[in-house]
């Protein structure tokens, strides 16, 4: 018998607790493994060295989830989460052995931090489809909300923490403490298996590239579900100029304290808004809270170009950050709701890397539009100096401002026709599923 109501969900918090922990940790790893990095390199080469650290922790995670979605559908999907926080603990105990040996180079922690990657590709689908086990229905909102809130706190709490465990402590001590967190994240998995039964029915196997051929036509021929994924990877791509430009454009006239305020604050308006998500139920309407948080992302963040004012600039960033977990918890339970159950996997894997290439795109491009296209037209002479500049301000990083505010507008028109979509709309009925063969779904 499947756990329902307040069982179901009281198991889904064990594992999301466990989940939250090791998100924290991982932060914890991110930002101290930079920091050491950049100390132990030279000056010439450090920004290099920091920069290489993030693209091995971020890309193999990314390329192989469509894998980690296939492993998550056909296998127990806790099994999964074990088996990637297990390699990902192992990634941070090389780095951890050669820095106690006195070994250590910047291409250890390039291949510790990759080798942690490919076991994060196979425990994250197998965490996202496993929400979809332990909640019914009527709580896949919450169940959203706490998970952009754990993730948030990768970015809000692990920088303060580390920030202050690096003045008192060591680089070794706080890979120490990443590994125990993924430790707990372990244990409150094996308290659900413990107390559960899991059947599973033998599935003829098949060759693992016909699985995510599956997962790829579950997404590109369900046409909502496809839209989803498209608006999902619009709006990252707009986060990805934030992430690389907003620092350029503050620190064109203020400093490095205004702009981790920024961050700081910004963080703020995520978990808040995570939080709510997290506490109050929602069981309907979700296509309009999708078109809302839409038009509330593109005008925040177009109101992030138009002053120079530094108090209205971290305001409008925290309106930015507070929208967008509305957006992602609507296509989250879309989808969850449109999508089969014993499918799940494939298809969190396949949306895992589509949904990034907003990322992909932004990062390649926002330098050189920042650089030559849009920071000559404001500066003084510039061909819009006169014109637009007479609003927002003429200078060094009044042209990201423009590019902010033209980002924005083109989110707001994005969620005009979101709402105009037919396809989108019939997301919002759901389908009626026959119950699916059990695929690592808890049972009692």
């Amino acid at each position: 018998m499947e756990f329902t109501g307040q069982q179901s969900f009281g198991k889904f918090l064990i594992v999301w607790f466990g989940q939250l922990i090791s998100t924290i940790g991982i932060g914890l790893t991110t930002f101290s493994l930079g920091v050491y990095a950049f100390e132990q390199t030279s000056t010439a080469t450090a920004a290099t060295a920091v920069a290489l650290i993030t693209l091995f922790t971020f890309l193999p995670n990314i390329l192989l989830r469509p894998i980690g979605g296939v492993l998550a559908d056909r296998y127990d999907r806790r099994t999964m989460m074990v088996i990637g926080d297990l390699g990902s603990a192992t990634g941070l105990l090389f780095i951890l052995a050669m820095i106690m040996t006195g070994h250590i180079e910047v291409w250890h922690i390039y291949v510790g931090v990759a080798f942690s990657s490919v076991f994060s590709a196979i425990q994250s689908p197998a965490y996202k489809a496993s929400a979809t086990d332990l909640l019914a229905k009527e709580q896949f909102s919450k169940g959203s909300g706490l998970l952009q809130l754990a993730e948030s706190s990768k970015f809000l709490l692990s920088p303060i923490i580390a920030g202050i465990l690096l003045t008192i402590t060591s680089i070794e001590v706080i890979l120490i403490i990443n590994m125990f967190t993924f430790l707990i994240a372990i244990l409150a998995v094996l308290v659900i298996r413990r107390s559960t039964k899991v059947d599973r029915d033998v599935r003829e196997e098949k060759p693992w590239f016909t699985d995510l051929i599956e997962g790829w036509l579950e997404v590109t021929t369900n046409k909502g579900v496809l839209l989803l994924v498209i608006i999902i990877s619009m709006v990252t791509f707009y986060l990805g100029f934030l992430e690389t430009l907003i620092g350029p454009m503050i620190l064109s006239f203020s400093d490095v304290k205004t702009l981790g305020m920024f961050q700081s604050i910004s963080a703020i308006g995520m978990l808040i808004s995570s939080l709510c998500i997290g506490i109050f139920t929602m069981t309907k309407k979700y296509a309009s809270v999708l078109v809302i948080g839409l038009v509330m992302s593109g005008v925040s963040f177009s109101l992030i170009g138009v002053s120079t004012n530094l108090y209205f600039i971290i305001f409008a960033g925290f309106l930015f950050l507070a929208s967008l977990p509305f957006v992602n918890m609507s296509a989250d339970v879309l989808v969850r709701n449109n999508i089969a159950n014993d499918k799940q996997g494939r298809v969190w894997g396949i949306i895992g890397i589509l949904s990034q290439l907003g990322f992909i795109v932004s990062y390649s491009l926002a330098g050189f539009l920042a650089d030559h296209v849009f920071n000559p037209l404001l500066v003084e002479g510039g061909a819009l100096s006169t014109t637009v500049g007479s609003v927002i301000g003429v200078g060094p990083g009044r042209g990201i401002a423009l590019l902010f505010i033209i980002g924005g507008v083109f989110v707001v028109i994005l969620a005009v026709i979101t709402s105009r979509l037919k396809p989108i709309k019939l997301l919002e009925h759901g389908m009626e599923m026959l119950p699916a063969e059990p695929v690592g779904l808890i049972q009692d």
